[in-house]
């Protein structure tokens, strides 16, 4: 059970450029809609997030609440978030990777993962609507880079 879906863009900028906007989860809802809050947890090692998740089916919105850590961070490479939380309990793994990789032109091919091994979220409608926002989201992080000022 669960969902794998993987979306990719170009982002005409170099990898340096992109990075920033991928690294930290609370910068998310500027640019993917299913993160619909993410709250940096301070002092946290590695770091970590409250985020909320929000998917809207029709008139209708699901939402959950997790912990996600930054599992891998190689700047300007890969940046990966996995949920940990920290009450004992066993939970359904959510992860969310972002590949960049720089080419020839100096833009970016950002690739993004996303993973949920659940089954609450799963199955036909719901599938569909994790796997738009994905979508949806690869064009908001080209927008919101290439509207960045460069420094």
């Amino acid at each position: 059970m669960g969902l794998r879906t993987t979306e990719s863009v170009v982002v005409a900028a170099p990898p340096g450029r992109v990075f920033p906007h991928v690294a930290e989860l609370d910068v998310y809802p500027s640019w993917l809609g299913l993160v619909h809050t993410a709250v940096c947890e301070p002092g946290s090692e590695p770091p970590a997030w409250s985020v909320e998740i929000r998917a809207h089916v029709g008139p209708f919105a699901r939402s959950k609440r997790l912990r996600m850590v930054r599992s891998v961070y190689e700047p300007d490479r890969q940046v990966e978030f996995e949920r940990s939380e920290i009450d004992g309990r066993q939970h359904a793994r959510w992860s969310l990777r972002v590949e960049l990789d720089a080419e020839p032109d100096s833009s970016t091919l950002v690739t993004m993962h996303l993973t949920y091994e659940g089954s609450l979220w799963t199955g036909g409608v719901l599938d569909r609507v994790l796997a738009d926002e994905v979508a949806k989201g690869r064009d908001g992080l080209a927008a919101l880079v290439n509207a960045a000022p460069t420094h």
